[in-house]
């Protein structure tokens, strides 16, 4: 392997050995993924308001700009919301119990692909139309 990939490799195993220290230590599930949701919030919002909103912006519609904000971020909203429940719903031994650790980064990974995912492919998607025209 040259240098690059290892530095990756040991990356990633020191990563998922902090995840599962942290699992052992009782970290609190509930907590994590309260603040998952309000940061890739804060990351969904901001990349579709520079990202998507200009280049929609970029067309001539600026109603089109506003109205695509707001169907957006009242649309992942409550299904931030709802993945958030699911977790505010354990009880406090669930909320520390490292079993919970596979499911925790499923859904953070999930969380944070569509919030970059979303605004990102949106763009991708009105930049297209803009060439085909």
């Amino acid at each position: 392997m040259n240098k690059a990939s290892d530095r990756i490799v040991t990356a990633h195993s020191s990563a998922a050995e902090e995840w599962q220290a942290q699992a052992q230590q009782g970290r609190d599930w509930r907590k994590g993924m309260s603040d998952t949701v309000a940061y890739s919030l804060l990351a969904y919002t901001g990349l579709h308001i520079f990202a998507t909103v200009k280049a929609i912006q970029d067309t001539g519609y600026q109603s089109l700009a506003l109205l695509a904000l707001v169907v957006l971020v009242f649309g992942i909203i409550p299904l931030w919301r709802r993945i958030e429940q699911r977790w505010a719903g354990l009880n406090d031994e669930q909320a520390h119990d490292p079993a919970y650790l596979q499911a925790y980064r499923r859904d953070q990974i999930m969380v944070w692909l569509l919030a970059i995912g979303l605004p990102v492919g949106l763009t991708l998607l009105v930049r297209g139309l803009l060439s085909a025209t």
